[in-house]
């Protein structure tokens, strides 16, 4: 290289910036360095030759260390990054990048070590910036609660961004609330939901999370509420005059030595949710404008995440309201059981339950769940518990009532909106459909998925009622089978679902065993008692518990005869009716419950073969039922005026409140009710 061109590059690179060029001997004390250097504005010659870099301030330990390196091994470092304050130049942290490399003579002596030094804290805190938004994508809105999602904005800001971030949210917003879009012109309620501090122990929150505050006028948030922009003080000083006019709020200021503020509104939508404070304190820097756009990210990314916590929270308030609507409130009073339950609504599921009166004094007991959670899994649980209800109506065994239901559910499936929760991938529903007999202690079950009843008998053995499981509702071929079993009066029979059990039903048996092997109190006493016993620590899922005592109908309330298949036996009919009616202090319906027993004897004589089954039940109704072995249902007719038969049902139907065929084992039941007074 020409001498010229070697001395103009010298002096250019020690003359120039933005590369500064450091010369060090072997005791690394500066030989030759460029004024324009990074942190040597303004050093002079005779102040820097001669001299270390750490006598002027400039490095910490690890660059000398790194140097001292090269020194002795030869090898180069190429962009060893540190950061430090400079003894001369802007004030605050800075990031520089050295690189340095071993002098050596032409004879092979080492002469010392060359240094170049750039200043990359723009590029750096660009990068941080950069990064900080990739972060706050993958941690804000890992839930759908509105503390959880502001505390997350806040962790992630501190301290990659500021050193105090707090967030408040309108008070409204946590009840699934929110003002009108566009911005904010009245006085509103603000409440804490995330505070950060990079240093906790020195900063302290005016306001605790949790805690409510009123927005004032002129302040920065009030401002960024009103016109949606973010407000930036680069100087938090003595002369700002809304700090002030909170007291609490100055003085945690005046402790931090806050000195630069933004505060960022939370809006989503275009709903304004709240508002975000960031501080900067002490030995940090100021606040830019690149900054502000970087909160404004920040927050805009959590303002959507809390704005799904705010709707999800109004969705699922909308749904228990509806849920609790669906449900009963009051369970009706029975003759042949008494009833307590405990219903915990933690998750607006799709959990139901149901106590319905049958014919014949018996009584049908429900417990189901739909699964998921919210409005779609809400309004499902009310229509298969109306359908249920109908289903009992019709006095279906239970087996071919949850086939019945089966079939419902996957109709209502084509319908049903998808589910997000990764536990259900499609609609589907349990249930559990008991009917219970006073009248012989009988009990008959059939489960669609559903977990089994636990009985407890009255000389305190508590036991599951094993019965056969079919599928669950709405997923693959129905196959429910029923069970029979015996239960004696003043047993108690538990019904629940899975949201009240943590792990299985055989696993919780010995609370089963410890809550109903003696029971003292009332029965709504014991259910709450073992509700409490049987409830997770934090149940994802609505809870339910159904008790039930089993009562008897005694000989005094129940009449039974087995006629002969024979014509004379509608006579019969009326004269055993007639008599026991009088026992019962129940002539005045002695001449109807006649009619309605010889005309249901003379259908059964008419239309069946073999014996003749005639039973009254004196319950809150008169109850006359009559069996036969035909399994033909009988229809209403209305007869024309020339007709010779036909008009029997429709004579039964004028003398009765209701009337109705349900299928036995061998045959029909033919029952009437009529009202005792």
């Amino acid at each position: 290289m020409h001498p010229d061109y070697a001395e103009a590059l010298l002096h250019t690179l020690f003359t120039q910036p933005p590369i500064g060029l450091h010369v060090l001997d072997p005791d690394l004390r500066i030989v030759r360095f460029n004024v324009a250097a990074p942190g040597a504005q303004g050093l002079s010659e005779s102040e820097a030759v001669g001299r270390s870099f750490r006598d002027l301030g400039f490095v910490a330990d690890d660059v000398e260390r790194m140097l001292r390196g090269v020194l002795a091994t030869g090898e180069s470092v190429s962009n060893f990054q540190y950061e430090g304050r400079l003894p001369r130049g802007p004030d605050g942290v800075r990031v520089l990048a050295v690189s340095a490399f071993r002098l050596q003579s032409a004879d092979g002596r080492t002469l010392g070590v060359a240094a170049t030094v750039v200043d990359i804290t723009e590029q750096h805190r660009a990068q941080r910036r950069l990064e900080l938004v990739y972060r706050a994508g993958e941690r804000i809105g890992t839930t759908l609660d509105v503390f959880r999602t502001a505390q997350e904005l806040a962790g992630v800001a501190v301290p990659g961004l500021a050193d105090v971030v707090a967030v408040d949210v309108l008070d409204s917003v946590l009840h699934g609330d929110a003002p009108a879009p566009g911005p904010l012109l009245n006085q509103v309620a603000l409440r804490r939901a995330g505070f950060q501090a990079a240093a906790p122990e020195a900063v302290r929150s005016s306001y605790e999370v949790g805690d409510v505050r009123l927005m004032r006028y002129g302040t920065p948030y009030a401002q960024s509420l009103t016109d949606l922009r973010p407000r930036l003080i680069r100087g938090l000083g003595k002369d700002e005059g809304w700090p002030t006019s909170d007291p609490v709020q100055a003085q945690m200021l005046r402790e931090a030595g806050a000195h630069s503020f933004m505060a960022v509104p939370l809006a989503a939508r275009g709903v304004v949710l709240g508002v975000a404070a960031f501080f900067r304190t002490k030995r940090s820097p100021p606040f830019e404008e690149a900054d502000v756009s970087v909160a404004a990210d920040l927050v805009a990314r959590a303002a959507v995440c809390i704005d799904n916590a705010r709707r999800y929270t109004r969705e699922h308030t909308l749904a228990r309201l509806t849920q609790r609507s669906l449900v009963p409130t009051r369970l009706p009073t029975h003759t042949a059981v008494e009833t307590a339950y405990t219903y915990l609504p933690v998750a607006s599921g799709g959990a139901w339950y149901d106590v319905i009166p049958l014919s014949g004094a018996r009584v049908a007991l429900v417990a189901g769940d739909v699964c998921g959670q919210g409005m779609g899994a809400v309004t499902t649980m009310g229509r298969l518990r109306t359908a249920v209800a109908a289903f009992a109506a019709m006095d279906l065994p239970p087996d071919e009532l949850l086939e019945r239901l089966h079939s419902l559910t996957e109709e209502l499936s084509r319908d049903y909106p998808p589910v997000q929760d990764e536990r259900w991938s499609a609609l589907t529903a349990t249930c559990l459909y008991i009917v219970y007999d006073p009248s012989d202690g009988s009990c008959v079950l059939s489960r669609a998925g559903h977990p089994p009843p636990v009985l407890a008998l009255p000389d305190g053995t508590v036991r599951i009622v094993e019965t056969p499981t079919g599928p669950v509702l709405g997923r693959g071929a129905s196959s429910c089978t029923s069970t029979s079993v015996d239960v004696p009066e003043g047993s108690i029979l538990a019904l629940h679902n899975t949201g009240l059990l943590q792990g299985t039903t055989e696993s919780r048996l010995p609370v089963y065993r410890k809550a109903l092997g003696r029971t003292t109190g009332t029965l709504q006493d014991t259910c709450d008692a073992l509700a409490a016993s049987l409830l997770p620590e934090a149940p994802d899922d609505d809870a339910l518990l159904l008790l039930v005592r089993t009562r008897a109908l005694g000989p005094d309330k129940l009449a039974s005869w087995t006629l002969p298949n024979a014509p004379e036996s509608a006579a019969e009919a009326r004269r055993l009716v007639s008599g026991r009616l009088a026992e019962w202090d129940l002539t005045d319906l002695d001449f109807s419950t006649g009619l309605i027993a010889s005309e249901l004897v003379t259908n059964a004589v008419r239309y069946s073969d073999g014996p003749i089954e005639l039973r009254l039940i004196h319950d809150a109704v008169l109850t006359c039922e009559v069996v036969d072995f035909n399994n033909a249902s009988p229809h209403l007719r209305h007869a024309e005026d020339d007709d010779e038969g036909g008009r029997g049902l429709y004579l039964v139907s004028q003398f009765t409140q209701d009337w109705g065929t349900r299928r036995t084992t061998r045959g029909k039941t033919i029952w009437t009710e009529q009202a005792l007074h």
